[in-house]
């Protein structure tokens, strides 16, 4: 049981690394000219919602599963997710909007957060990788 769960958590994990070098990316298109404001937050802002599930999904699994030091390093990761989904302004597109997304530095800090959450995930992924091998030798 708990090999699945860390093989699970690890399937996720790897959903969420590409889904983080997509946004980084994507953004970095955007810094360079490459594509317009427009084109690149509707394509960040459909994958918005998928990254929070993922995140959440491995949160719940680390919670279910009873392992709370893996379940408290994500925790602060769901909540920021949730919390900025739930925070968009009004009239906005969604999380990255096209009017907004090259006004006060918002390329650079959504380009920072990006960075970050590609730390942690890779950081995550080691974890879960320990741990699941952990796992299947003392089964």
């Amino acid at each position: 049981m708990e090999a699945a769960v860390f093989i699970l958590s690890l399937i996720d994990c790897c959903a969420l690394i590409f889904l983080s070098v997509y946004f980084i990316i994507t953004l970095s298109d955007l810094e360079c000219d490459y594509i317009n404001a427009r084109a690149c937050c509707s394509k960040l802002n459909k994958w918005v919602v998928p990254e929070l599930v993922g995140q959440a999904v491995a949160t719940l699994l680390m919670l279910v599963s009873m392992h709370w030091f893996v379940f408290l390093l994500n925790l602060p990761v769901a909540s920021w997710n949730v919390y900025r989904f739930l925070n968009v302004p009004m009239g906005n597109m969604g999380v990255f909007d096209p009017t907004e997304i090259h006004n006060r530095g918002q390329l650079k800090s959504h380009m920072k957060e990006a960075m970050i959450k590609l730390g942690f995930h890779l950081l995550c992924f080691f974890i879960y990788l320990y741990s699941m091998i952990l796992a299947l030798i003392n089964d």
